[in-house]
């Protein structure tokens, strides 16, 4: 059974850990490029409380061209074979290959998420294969043309709709809903009105049924608004999941999650309560 399964079971939101092990991702694109350093990283937001580890190697940043399968697998696989060593964390992996997926499923891995939503050809049924969850992340266009001026008729709708055709193909290729999350794609073909919007009605997407994820750490949208990256990305993982979030995929592990346990001993009134 993935290890992500009973974590989704407790009543507490989750914490993901973001690992790009890419040296062009948006904010921290080459720092964890080495093995070693990825290593570090992950141990450090283990300790700072991360409940997954999301591993990619793909930048899937605006404008960004995608690598093959061969380059991902060349600096994900010593990555997490060093973590699924060293550590007993649930491990997912940032990708849309289905030649990765499959690789990585042999490395007891615990979730595929998606930007894609499993729409390259072969990853639908790469992923029904390995048993595994999947995070199904809506993004209109692709890295390289998504923010080329994206526009909406109806956002949440088109948004809803996505999901309702994602979630049918799955279950098709034998993927249960229980099996399936989420992601609106903050950030993905979205305008920062859009990003906005789709944070103050994350309740539009609870009609599913299934769990949300939601990764707003770092984005432009973020420093549209402040200078203070940490601070406008801590404030807006907690509003997430006011809206309902399950998990929040984050780079500040040990901040996110020292603000969300300030929240909850504030809301339970008991400082003996932990999340």
């Amino acid at each position: 059974m993935s290890r992500l399964t009973p974590l989704l079971d407790e009543s507490r939101p989750l914490v993901m850990g973001i690992l790009n092990v890419t040296p062009d991702s948006f904010s921290d694109g080459g720092q964890f490029l080495a093995p070693s350093a990825a290593l570090q990283q992950a141990e450090k937001m283990i300790k700072g409380g991360a409940d997954i580890i999301d591993v990619g190697a793909e930048s899937t940043r605006p404008g960004a061209r995608t690598g093959s399968p061969e380059e991902e697998m060349e600096r994900l696989l010593p990555v997490i074979t060093g973590i699924r060593e060293q550590f007993d964390i649930c491990i997912s992996v940032d990708t849309s290959s289905p030649e990765v997926i499959q690789e990585t499923a042999g490395l007891d891995v615990d979730l595929i998420n998606d930007v894609r939503a499993l729409r390259r050809d072969g990853a639908l049924a790469a992923a029904a294969q390995t048993g595994l969850p999947v995070c199904l992340v809506h993004m209109k266009g692709n890295p390289l043309t998504m923010q080329m001026e994206p526009c909406y008729q109806n956002l949440l709708q088109e948004i809803n709709d996505f999901f309702l055709e994602r979630i049918s193909a799955c279950n098709q290729a034998g993927i249960n809903k229980n099996r399936i999350l989420l992601d609106p794609g903050f950030g993905f073909g979205k305008t920062p009105e859009h990003n906005l919007r789709l944070i103050n009605r994350l309740e539009s997407f609870r009609e599913h049924g299934l769990p949300l994820l939601v990764g707003l750490s770092r984005k432009s949208t973020i420093t549209r608004i402040t200078d203070d990256q940490l601070m406008g990305s801590v404030t807006g993982a907690l509003l997430a999941i006011d809206g309902g979030a399950k998990i929040v995929r984050v780079h500040d592990v040990a901040e996110t999650v020292s603000a969300m346990k300030v929240t909850t001993a504030i809301r339970t009134e008991s400082l003996g309560k932990k999340i």
